[in-house]
C-alpha cells in the first residue's frame, strides 16, 4: 500500500475569541459597552457590527474595528468612528486589537453620551481603554488548522498504529472493520507529514493514507 494526497496550505496556530464577550464601564458619565466576537472573515465582522447596532439602536455611537487573520495582520482590517471626531475611536480600537495577540477578532464600542465632552485625547484614551479592558478578560481558544485522513491498514497493525494517535494529536472520527481496518482521522496540519511517516514505519509500508481537504 502507499500514501496518496498532498497537503496544501500552512498550519497557523494562534489565539481567537472563544465566544461573544462584553464589558461595560462609565467614563465621565458616558456609558461605554464593549462587545468582542470571533469573526474569521470581513463579512462575518460586518454582520456582527450590524447585530450590535440592532441591539443598541438608541446609542449615540457604535464604533467598531476588526482584524481578519492572525494576530497583528493588517491584510484585512476595518474600522469606523461612527460619528465621533475623525481618528478618535475606530483607529485606536484597531490599534488595540492589532496589539492584543488575538486574531480573527472584532470589537464594537457602544457609547451613550452622558453630557460631558471628553475632547479628542479623552476619546482616544476612552476607546483604547474600553477595548483593552475587554481583551484582558476575553476567553480565548487556540485556532488549529486541521486535516482529515482516511487510513486503511491490516489487522496486525492496529495496536501499533493506535499508539501513534496521541503523539500526533490525532482524533478518530470513525472506524470500519472489514477485510482491512479503516480509520477516518482528524489531526493538526502540522502533524500530517510526521504522522504519515510514522504510519509507514510502523506498518512497513503496508498502509494506505488518503488526505482530505484541510479544515479551518
Amino acid at each position: 500500500m502507499a500514501a496518496r494526497g498532498e497537503l496544501m496550505g500552512e498550519d497557523k496556530r494562534y489565539l481567537i475569541p472563544a465566544g461573544l464577550h462584553r464589558v461595560e464601564q462609565e467614563i465621565q458619565r458616558s456609558r461605554f459597552i464593549t462587545t468582542v466576537a470571533h469573526t474569521p472573515t470581513a463579512e462575518e465582522a460586518k454582520a456582527f457590527v450590524a447585530r450590535v447596532r440592532e441591539e443598541f439602536p438608541d446609542a449615540n455611537h457604535n464604533c467598531w474595528a476588526f482584524v481578519v487573520g492572525p494576530p497583528g495582520s493588517t491584510s484585512t482590517v476595518g474600522m469606523s468612528d461612527d460619528g465621533e471626531p475623525h481618528g478618535t475611536a475606530g483607529r485606536p480600537m484597531l490599534t488595540a486589537l492589532l496589539h492584543s495577540g488575538v486574531g480573527e477578532v472584532a470589537a464594537v464600542v457602544t457609547r451613550y453620551f452622558g453630557g460631558t465632552l471628553l475632547g479628542k485625547g479623552g476619546l482616544v484614551r476612552a476607546y483604547t481603554g474600553c477595548v483593552q479592558q475587554a481583551l484582558e478578560s476575553l476567553p480565548t481558544r487556540e485556532r488549529v488548522r486541521k486535516a482529515r485522513l482516511a487510513v486503511e491498514l491490516e489487522y496486525a497493525n492496529i495496536e501499533g498504529v493506535r499508539r501513534l494517535l496521541a503523539a500526533h494529536e490525532a482524533e478518530v472520527l470513525s472506524e470500519e472493520y472489514a477485510v482491512t481496518v479503516g480509520y477516518r482521522l482528524e489531526l493538526p496540519v502540522s502533524q500530517v507529514d510526521a504522522f504519515r511517516k510514522a504510519l509507514l514505519d510502523e506498518t512497513n509500508g503496508q498502509v494506505l493514507v488518503e488526505l482530505e481537504e484541510p479544515q479551518d
